[in-house]
């Protein structure tokens, strides 16, 4: 049977939580699923746990490519994928067991018949000590938006929990990816620039209220350098005005920034920024 979802995991290195993270994906209350494994590149045990994984269940699937980045080995997994839908998993977050049926369910009850279609929901910041004991937890109700309002918060959102658009809170109609794939440049910010460029491009959007997926925040994916952060920051910034410069309306960061820059006497930050400005 062709699977109606396919559910992509990049993993690189992130053995630890590979398994949880397929258990996840096969618990799903929605059972039409191909669980796709994408190995960017991993030196530990992935491969291994994969294969224990598929021997499982039939539908985990496990495909093997040379380390590029996250946003290739999404791209890699969507040129595998099957399913009419594509639903990404980071290899250290959960999804809600019934977030994919809620959401196809919701879909259909709207009678919404567009081609192109992205579900996006609530979710979770789960917050982690270096132990990974659970401090807290904070949902993030996102609500039902216009393409436009989503542009504005996305564009105003600046590398904090809170982001409008998770991309693993989200569910794709694979036809949206022949709009638009990851840009592999990105080391960050990279979801961003997807969500803006299809919203721009009148993508429907539709949100689902549920609390869709656990977005966990530990040390590990929280040690990103912060002069790296503000320069792929800047790089999203330069995709983004050179597809609709009116945009910069939006964002409230960019004063800052040029401070910031004259501040720490970055040449380079200050004259991209200028330019953006």
């Amino acid at each position: 049977m062709t699977p109606t979802v396919s559910v992509i995991i990049p993993c690189f290195n992130g053995a630890k939580y590979l398994e949880g993270a397929v258990e996840n994906v096969l618990s799903q209350t929605f059972a039409n699923i191909e669980c796709i494994i994408v190995d960017d590149g991993s030196t530990d045990d992935t491969y291994q746990i994969s294969n224990f994984l598929i021997n499982k269940d039939s539908r985990v699937k496990y495909i093997y490519k040379e380390n590029g980045g996250v946003p290739s080995a999404r791209n890699f997994g969507i040129r595998y994928a099957s399913g009419e839908w594509v639903q990404f998993l980071d290899v250290d977050d959960w999804l809600h067991k019934d977030k994919i049926n809620f959401q196809l369910s919701y879909l259909k009850s709207s009678g919404c018949r567009e081609n192109d279609i992205v579900l996006y929901s609530d979710y979770e910041v789960v917050y982690e000590d270096s132990d990974h004991r659970l401090k807290k937890r904070v949902i993030n109700t996102i609500g039902n938006l216009t393409n436009e309002q989503l542009i504005k918060r996305t564009m105003e959102w600046y590398f904090r929990p809170n982001i409008p658009l998770h991309i693993n809170s989200t569910l794709f109609k694979k036809t949206v990816f022949n709009k638009k794939m990851f840009d592999e440049r990105f080391k960050a910010f990279g979801d961003q620039e997807l969500f803006v460029d299809i919203l721009l491009q009148g993508i429907t959007f539709i949100y689902t209220p549920i609390v869709g997926m656990y977005y966990r925040l530990h040390q590990s994916n929280m040690s990103t350098n912060l002069s790296n952060i503000k320069d792929y920051y800047i790089q999203f910034l330069e995709a983004i005005y050179k597809k609709d410069r009116s945009l910069i309306r939006f964002n409230p960061n960019i004063g800052d920034l040029i401070k910031t820059a004259l501040k720490e006497k970055d040449k380079n930050k200050f004259y991209r920024l200028l330019r953006i400005k």
